[in-house]
């Protein structure tokens, strides 16, 4: 995970669709010249990266999750490279490099004349403003943080389900909305992770949750490396074929897996066969849906 300082919270709200470009391209380029480094991995690496611009208590926090395959393929395309160690990269060298890109991208955005700086931050729109600003950035670490491997490709699904399409509060989250007042839990991280309960006016919510509101047509997903949309029917091949690892074949019994399914159960965006969990009634769709809600008034 990549994070911006706080100090840069105001300079990105005004400047949203730059500055969230510059944190996916920035931090891209980071993994991957890092991991390149043959005094670190010495692979090409391949990820995804999902933008997130808000913290629990849903004020502005930009920062960027990536999800990595446990190694890279080698520089010449011919073996699987591991990771030398247990936390796959160095986050004091990604955090280094990742501080100086960042700060780079924007002075070179400033110079192309496309930050703007409405109100308050209209000092900053002067030369020498804008390099004192900037200048304080490098006396503090930024937060690079590497979180241990997951347990497996369903655990991957999971992640990502729970990340990928939320934006700033999920439903279970809200506790109650009455009186003109929103009232939802956040968790703490400062203080253990703390399960605690916020209460702030009607506006105030709304004010919060709007700023997490992207820029129109701005693509909050990405993929780099060998896993970028250019390269990964190629090169995804070759993972495989080098790990030894062919795709399992979902099936009933054998000789049944169907090689094209019916058009009907492709799915409408990525294409893909579309796999039958469950079916449910009418009834038991309605029975859901009540005890979700009344779940919800519960808590």
């Amino acid at each position: 995970m990549f994070t911006i300082p706080h100090e840069l919270s105001w300079l990105t709200l005004q400047n949203k669709k730059i500055v969230y470009d510059l944190l996916f391209r920035t931090s891209a380029a980071t993994l991957l010249e890092v991991a390149a480094d043959p005094k670190h991995l010495g692979a090409e690496i391949g990820f995804l990266s999902v933008l997130h611009t808000w913290g629990q208590n849903l004020q502005h926090h930009p920062h960027i999750h990536c999800v990595i395959p446990s190694g890279g393929l080698s520089l010449d395309h011919q073996r699987w490279i591991r990771p030398r160690y247990p936390f796959f990269l160095p986050v004091k060298v990604l955090s280094r490099v990742f501080r100086g890109k960042f700060v780079s991208g924007l002075k070179r955005a400033f110079r192309q004349s496309k930050l703007v700086f409405p109100g308050s931050l209209q000092l900053l729109a002067r030369e020498k403003a804008f390099h004192a600003f900037l200048r304080p950035l490098f006396r503090q670490d930024w937060v690079v943080y590497a979180k241990r491997p997951f347990g497996g490709p369903e655990h991957v699904l999971h992640y990502l389900a729970r990340y990928t399409h939320r934006v700033a509060i999920s439903n279970h989250r809200l506790l109650s909305v009455a009186d003109g007042k929103v009232s939802f839990r956040w968790k703490d991280y400062a203080h253990g992770s703390k399960q605690r309960k916020m209460t702030v006016t009607a506006e105030e919510f709304l004010r919060r949750f709007m700023l997490h509101v992207l820029p129109r047509r701005f693509v909050r997903i990405r993929f780099s490396g060998f896993l970028a949309n250019r390269r990964r029917k190629q090169l995804l091949s070759l993972c495989q074929q080098l790990l030894g690892d062919r795709p399992q074949q979902r099936s009933e019994t054998p000789g049944s897996y169907q090689t094209n399914p019916p058009a009907g159960w492709l799915c409408p965006h990525c294409g893909g066969a579309m796999l039958l969990i469950a079916k449910l009634t009418a009834q038991q769709i309605r029975s859901r849906c009540v005890e979700r809600n009344h779940l919800v008034d519960s808590s």
